[in-house]
């Protein structure tokens, strides 16, 4: 099953309540949170405390996506919070295979994301542990970039290594995305869909419906 996970970064801060109960009622999977340190990228937005007030507002399974140096500090924290995915990135955590140990002992969904120049095989021996990994198609920190062609290359080879293992582990993308670019997207491999400006700028619900339209139709 395709699913979108609307990325709140590209919401409206102002109106952030009405803005995810409309992607809860038009038919988003997940809401995706990002967490920006100022450190590990170039830019802040909020924490736990947001998250925790925000997990009053919807249902949908909470997508928090740790962009901070040396997360297993906060992990707790934001397990606490409401979290029901955990992503961290590969390149800021020294003990890659402790963090994700620390994140599933917490009973929460443990992935690991990309940045665009890190290449597949950092996810070697951790790779059967995860139930996600998180494929950055642009540079992370800013919403409004433009996707990266050849992350469509990545995305198809580890899909290929995880149908080759016989695992269960979905791939999401993330940057870029929007409802021209999509299907080929998903045509790699990806099967989790993280999309801000193309949600949030414009008619969200509508753009939430555009997305899932073609989800429906890919999946026929």
């Amino acid at each position: 099953m395709i699913k979108l996970a609307p990325s709140i970064l590209s919401a409206d801060f102002s109106m952030l309540k009405n803005n995810i109960e409309i992607i809860d009622e038009a038919g988003a999977s997940m809401v995706h949170l990002d967490v920006m340190d100022g450190s590990f990228v170039p830019n802040i937005s909020f924490g736990p405390v947001v998250i925790k007030s925000l997990r009053k507002i919807t249902k949908k399974a909470f997508d928090v996506h740790l962009m901070i140096d040396e997360p297993t500090r906060y992990i707790d924290d934001f397990c606490n919070a409401g979290a029901d995915i955990i992503t961290v990135h590969a390149e800021a955590c020294t003990h890659l295979h402790r963090t994700i140990q620390q994140i599933k002992s917490k009973n929460v969904k443990a992935a690991v994301a990309l940045n665009p120049a890190t290449p597949l095989n950092v996810l070697d021996y951790v790779l059967e542990d995860l139930d996600m990994v998180l494929i950055m198609s642009v540079n992370p920190g800013f919403g409004g970039q433009s996707f990266i062609p050849n992350s469509l290359d990545k995305i198809k080879s580890l899909r290929k290594q995880i149908t080759d293992k016989g695992l269960t582990i979905d791939i999401q993308v993330d940057g870029g995305i929007n409802t021209s670019n999509v299907r080929t997207v998903i045509e790699a491999g990806a099967n989790i869909i993280v999309a801000g400006s193309a949600v949030f700028k414009g008619d969200i619900a509508s753009q939430v419906k555009g997305f899932n339209a073609i989800f429906e139709e890919i999946g026929e």
